[in-house]
């Protein structure tokens, strides 16, 4: 692919000290010698896309292989990452031209959706990518506390997290098919996410591991780190990631939590909305919640996607929508569904519903609700009557989570 200034071309495993040193930049952050080599070692040069103005790297785009949980299912996913133009490069089509390499990848590799973090929403909305998973951050105070302690036969272990990662890979992996945007995780995923540099503690403790364990073996895990304010008075506890695969565990867990001793905060930033934490408290308030979008979805191949996942109620509908960068996806697609299997197929019939490429992105993972599309005008019924039962058929009794930026 060649322009009158710049050539993109499919990465190398020598580009990536280049792809490394222009992200740096991009995100105004300085290189660190200490980290480069946890992230060469997930890097994917054939899923990278570099744009090169002589010798110099204008631009990069890059994916992850990984599986997706979706309703129902787990589906495999672009896990779009590392996407920057050098700012002296800006304002020459390069990010039209990278996207549109790294989509049509995803067809040609039969990944039926792509989806990643934003740093700025409105760039990727222009790709056809919709806000499908927000997250909650929680800064708690002491107040906070469960309405009645746990009542558990099992008991909780401290460990260092690269010392236990068989039990948290279990766990995990256990949990994931039942949680909407929960991205599977490979050996090498899980060395970087229980590695843990200085560089990367922002002033706070090594990360720690705390394991509930029954009778049964391990079936819940917490990461997190301790960090002392300025003042030396009482700290934090700063939750990574919580993971337990019955409420006893979960409760148990929080507990240990948001009572460690010698603090008065506990921070979370990656809870789901429908966090079930906000329900076991004495005081919801006092969590401190913030609402902050989390992950963007777009469908890379509609009908694959649509009959890849599964829908609480039967569904039989024609849905509409157009995408100027795959025109494979425009057109009228008939969606039936249910509990156990779906299909869907191109069709001459007219169209019930009138997506937006985003809104169908949207309303994917099963959290979104197809009137509040439609009240803000990015999707439209054509057939009276249609929405309500739509809107039963792809939601989802789980609210979509992101339990990680990749």
């Amino acid at each position: 692919m060649v322009s009158d200034e710049y050539v993109l071309r499919t990465g190398t495993p020598e580009d990536f000290e280049p792809i490394h040193r222009l992200l740096t930049t991009v995100f105004h952050d300085d290189p660190d010698e200490g980290v480069i080599d946890l992230y060469r070692a997930v890097f994917e040069p054939a899923r990278a896309v570099v744009a090169y103005h002589g010798d110099i790297l204008a631009g990069s785009a890059s994916a992850y292989t990984r599986d997706l949980a979706v309703p129902g299912a787990v589906v495999p996913s672009a896990h779009v990452t590392g996407v920057g133009v050098e700012p002296t490069h800006r304002r020459h089509g390069l990010l039209n031209r990278m996207m549109g390499h790294l989509l049509a990848d995803a067809r040609r590799l039969g990944e039926p959706v792509a989806h990643l973090w934003a740093s700025e929403g409105k760039i990727y909305q222009r790709y056809g990518y919709g806000l499908a998973a927000c997250r909650l951050m929680l800064n708690a105070d002491r107040e906070v506390q469960l309405r009645e302690p746990p009542h558990d036969s099992g008991r909780l272990r401290s460990a260092v997290p690269a010392d236990v990662v068989a039990d948290l890979r279990k766990v995990y992996d256990q949990a994931l098919p039942g949680r909407p945007g929960w991205s599977s995780r490979h050996d090498r995923l899980w060395h970087r996410i229980t590695a843990d540099p200085k560089s990367w503690r922002h002033g706070g403790t090594a990360m720690r591991a705390v394991l509930h364990e029954t009778a049964g073996g391990i079936d819940g895990y917490a990461l997190w780190r301790g960090r002392n304010r300025e003042d030396d008075g009482p700290g934090t506890v700063d939750v990574r990631e919580v993971v337990a695969a019955d409420p006893a565990g979960y409760r148990a867990l929080w507990h240990f939590l948001l009572n460690m001793d010698l603090t008065r905060r506990t921070q979370f930033t990656f809870a789901a909305i429908d966090e079930p934490l906000l329900y076991l408290v004495n005081e919801p308030t006092a969590l401190g919640a913030r609402l902050e979008d989390a992950l963007w979805l777009r469908l890379v191949d509609v009908p694959a996607a649509l009959a890849a996942r599964r829908y609480p109620v039967p569904v039989d509908v024609v849905l509409r929508t157009e995408d100027p960068l795959l025109p494979e996806n425009s057109g009228n697609w008939h969606l039936i569904g249910g509990p156990d299997r779906a299909s869907c197929t191109r069709t001459d019939r007219p169209a019930d519903l009138d997506f937006e490429l985003g809104a169908l992105g949207a309303v994917y993972l099963g959290g979104t609700p197809l009137g509040t599309l439609a009240a803000g005008g990015r999707l439209r019924e054509l057939t009276p009557g249609t929405l309500v039962g739509v809107d039963a058929a792809f939601r989802w009794h789980r609210a979509p989570a992101a339990t990680e930026i990749f």
